[in-house]
């Protein structure tokens, strides 16, 4: 009898496929990296044919690691990077074009644009996102209007488009479905944030046809069944799907609303669940869906707020100025310093997200002096990751007009302890590590066994989550305000 979950959470980087058992635990986890291309500065694309060779594999080596038979997969999750996009013929299941990553700026201009013209204001009304390269729907206009031919065979219901999680639903049932989740939805900045469908107005502003579109469905539910994929018997059912960071939230046990996570991935997210009230930012935060559960005719819904860059400034450190060898060596480097030394990195390398929304601000690392050395720029790289986070959830909290009493943490950067005890100091709060930080996978995993059955409601999930360590602030309220006030600068600095 069936009796496990196959979650599969395509990241930005790589792809990591887990196994989760009855009782809620990855029973084993196969992670694969794949190219990242940069076609121009301030762009980043990735090949879709890697992005489904990196899922394909890592199942395969998952169940061989498990020595799971794979007639033993009940269900199968999807969560995925948001925002990136793709377009591909509903005839020969090929991309038009790479997928357009969800960091990338090439449409900033575009988007200014609109802003010149009060769009900004509408779109926020409708979305609750600001306008900004970000999201997927300047994404989807840019290949079509480069693409020789696109909006022809657009006009044809030849193509179609959508998020990773669409791509992946359309490959994973060999053509049968395309679909798509209210979470992933509310990212393309083509729905209706309070209706939850797809906006006429919206749709005509950024000049994207519907018989494109996905259907939007609730985010644990039927999606449809594996057909024709390597290495899975077909008619496995796929029965939950959501982005990244509301399958994180998910997956943290965040079910009551002013529950929040602080996800550390390839950016940062915090993520705060407000219930079935849309709180609306002042503040630069986003307001979002969190997800949508089978037979549940209310959204529930999140503040957001993200920074581009989290641990893959750590991966430029390694890859790009070849300072360390392995991302985990960071922490050993760093804690050769007692301080960052006066040095300050902004990681501003894709622009600056919540709460500044600055597409034209670049990297600086400024404060450099004959005594720095490699330890303090990689301290101040740790500095920026937890800093950066305090900006948005410092504006997260003048929204709600109230502070956050806890935070939730998860993803691979957290078994990083000095970047926790940083995180835990500069915003004067305590966080909380879980056992299991995988909390992207297990939101995934969660949803799909909601939908399947594993589990009645999110009260048997909630027993699964565990702690690991709570993280208390160590340094004086002086020491704060004074390292606040360095970082601050410096941001001036780099958006100047």
């Amino acid at each position: 009898m069936p009796q496990y979950i196959m979650a599969i959470d395509q990241g930005t980087t790589g792809t990591t496929v887990a196994i989760v058992d009855q009782s809620g635990f990855i029973v084993d986890k196969v992670n694969n990296e794949y190219p990242q291309i940069y076609p121009q500065p301030g762009w980043v694309e990735h090949n879709p044919e890697d992005i489904w060779h990196s899922v394909t594999k890592t199942i395969g080596e998952v169940l061989k690691k498990s020595g799971i038979n794979p007639k033993e997969i009940a269900t199968i999750g999807i969560t995925n990077q948001r925002e990136t996009s793709l377009i591909w013929s509903r005839y020969t299941n090929q991309t038009i074009y790479n997928a357009i990553v969800w960091q990338c700026r090439r449409t900033t201009d575009f988007c200014n644009k609109l802003k010149k013209s009060g769009k900004g204001k509408i779109i926020n009304k409708k979305t609750g996102l600001v306008l900004d390269p970000y999201f997927s729907a300047t994404k989807f206009r840019w290949i079509l209007d480069h693409v020789k031919g696109a909006r022809k065979l657009a006009a044809t219901g030849e193509l179609a488009c959508g998020t990773i999680d669409s791509f992946l639903l359309w490959r994973l049932t060999d053509g049968e479905v395309h679909a798509t989740d209210v979470s992933n939805a509310s990212r393309t900045m083509l729905m209706n944030i309070d209706s939850g469908e797809w906006d006429a107005e919206l749709l005509k502003i950024f000049s994207v046809p519907k018989n494109m579109l996905p259907e939007i469905r609730p985010s644990s539910g039927e999606f449809g069944c594996t057909l024709n994929v390597p290495g899975l018997p077909d008619g496995i059912p796929i029965s939950g799907i959501a982005g990244d960071q509301q399958a994180a939230l998910f997956g943290q046990a965040c079910f009551a609303a002013g529950d929040a996570k602080c996800t550390f991935g390839t950016g940062s997210f915090l993520l705060m669940n407000t219930g079935s009230k849309r709180v609306k930012s002042k503040s630069g935060i986003l307001t979002t869906v969190a997800w949508q559960l089978k037979n549940d005719k209310k959204l529930t819904y999140a503040l957001e707020g993200g920074a581009f860059i989290c641990g893959a400034a750590v991966q430029w450190l390694r890859d790009g100025m070849k300072m360390i060898s392995s991302s985990s060596g960071v922490e050993s480097l760093a804690q050769e310093v007692s301080d960052s030394g006066g040095v300050e990195f902004v990681p501003a390398l894709t622009g600056l997200g919540a709460p500044y929304w600055d597409a034209e601000a670049r990297g600086m690392i400024c404060g450099l002096t004959r005594g720095s050395t490699r330890a303090h720029l990689a301290r101040a790289t740790l500095d920026a990751m937890a800093l950066q986070n305090l900006d948005i959830l410092s504006a997260m909290q003048k929204d709600l007009g109230k502070k956050l009493k806890s935070l939730k943490v998860d993803g691979g950067a957290t078994s990083n302890n000095l970047l926790m005890q940083l995180q835990a100091d500069y915003l004067g709060q305590s966080i909380s590590r879980p056992k299991m930080i995988e909390s992207t996978v297990l939101g995934a995993a969660y949803l799909a066994g909601l939908g399947a059955g594993f589990w009645k409601n999110q009260s048997e999930i909630k027993k699964v989550w565990q702690l690991d360590q709570d993280f208390k602030p160590k340094i004086s309220s002086k020491a704060r305000i004074a390292r606040v006030k360095s970082w601050h600068a410096a941001i001036s600095r780099a958006r100047s």
